[in-house]
């Protein structure tokens, strides 16, 4: 079962929603956050990013930053530009990208949920990242950025979402520099927050689709909070951290592409012969050339796309993790090819969200920066659960989620 439970939500007044939210703090480096929030005081960078506040240069992570993001948060309530809802309530954060909406549930998750394995996750996190976001929540004492959860389809869930939908939502905004629609309810009927909390505990799991280290750090939190309080019960707003939760069948994983520096000492003419012996190997031309079912690989390599088909040895239909298209890739490209041991780590090796497109990678290419591209055919979000189900973990980067989701729409506070 889930546990969940409505909160308080800090949010800004309806006027100031696209000058206070923001794109994840996660998706841009410092100076583009820079630009982003210029003479824009109201902007959340200044909470989740706070180092544009200082010169160019200064570390994320010295103390006086994450100061600065608890000491701007502050500001922000001062000023109005965020206001505490009176009462815990449940929301409804809908997103439209190229024609389609997905709807979630905003809600806080319970820590014991994920420490216990009922919030499952796919993939393995880096410490250093984990901390970060840790510190952030605990200088703020909030979550300023949501989760981002996927559950088991529900009609009763539907049919409660479909009814605030048809009403006139809270919030109605499309930012220019993402061409995404963002709309936002509030639930505050009590019979219908009552319905939100007791469907969710009748399911089984929670799947985290994006947020594993944001999920992470809320464990961490919990854990310096609960020992900093001798009547720990279990019960405090710190035990639960912020989630929007989507229905699996709303959601879309995109393709999540590779770009390689080197070719370990290969002329193009040898690495295409080599791949021979577990691909077919077909030439395309110029038109960038993207997989369209599983097995297939998009190639781009001295101004000439490939199409790539795995040959049958090289997958197991029956190993939820040796089937994926990363495994097959990782395996036979990147390790036994191109030398490649961690993709976490090597420096020969770069990713690329299929939200910007195959030109990307031609263009990483082109310019000589890298030797060749590598576009994959995304992964399902029944694998992803399958897999999660298995309590097994996912190659690195093998997920991007479109559309993401806007911080500051609503934050939750650790404290009343």
């Amino acid at each position: 079962m889930a546990k969940i439970r409505p909160f308080k939500g800090l949010r800004p007044p309806k006027e100031l929603i696209e000058l206070v939210s923001s794109r994840p703090y996660d998706v841009l480096n410092s100076e583009e956050a820079r630009a982003e929030a210029a003479d824009n005081e109201k902007s959340l960078y200044h909470i989740i990013k706070p180092e544009i506040d200082f010169p160019i240069g200064t570390d994320s992570r010295d103390p006086k930053v994450y100061k600065r993001a608890a000491e701007n948060f502050q500001l922000f309530q001062d000023k109005g530009w965020l206001v505490q809802d009176n009462k815990p309530l449940y929301y409804i954060y809908a997103q439209t990208m190229n024609g389609k909406t997905q709807y979630g549930l905003v809600l806080a998750a319970s820590v014991q949920d994920y420490l216990d394995g009922h919030i499952k996750r796919h993939e393995l996190t880096r410490k250093e990242k984990e901390e970060d976001r840790m510190k952030n929540v605990l200088n703020c004492k909030a979550n300023i950025g949501p989760a981002f959860l996927a559950y088991p389809d529900n009609k009763e869930l539907d049919e409660m979402i479909a009814r605030h939908a048809a009403q006139e939502p809270i919030y109605d905004f499309t930012p220019l520099d993402e061409g995404v629609r963002h709309t936002f309810w509030i639930i505050d009927q009590e019979k219908e927050i009552q319905l939100v909390t007791d469907v969710f505990a009748r399911i089984d799991a929670l799947y985290i689709a994006d947020g594993h280290h944001r999920t992470a750090a809320a464990a961490l939190v919990c854990e310096e909070q609960k020992k900093k309080n001798p009547h720990h019960t279990g019960n405090e707003e710190y035990n639960y951290f912020m989630a929007v939760c989507f229905p699996a069948d709303q959601l879309t994983i995109i393709d999540y592409n590779r770009v390689v520096s080197h070719l370990n000492g290969m002329t193009p003419s040898t690495f295409l012969h080599r791949l021979e012996e577990h691909f077919i190997v077909e030439k395309k031309g110029s038109t960038p050339y993207r997989p369209d079912a599983l097995h297939l690989f998009g190639l781009y390599i001295e101004d000439t796309w490939y199409k790539l088909t795995a040959k049958p040895h090289t997958y197991n239909p029956d190993d939820p993790i040796a089937v994926l298209d990363v495994s097959v890739s990782s395996k036979y490209i990147l390790h036994d090819l191109l030398g490649i041991e961690d993709l976490r780590t090597d420096d020969h090796i770069d990713f690329v969200g299929g939200i910007r497109g195959l030109k990307a990678l031609a263009k990483r290419v082109d310019s000589g920066e890298m030797k060749l591209a590598l576009a994959l055919y995304p992964v399902s979000m029944k694998q992803l659960m399958d897999i999660a189900d298995c309590g097994e973990i996912m190659p690195p980067k093998t997920t991007w989620f479109e559309p993401k989701l806007r911080s500051g729409v609503v934050i939750h506070k650790l404290e009343d």
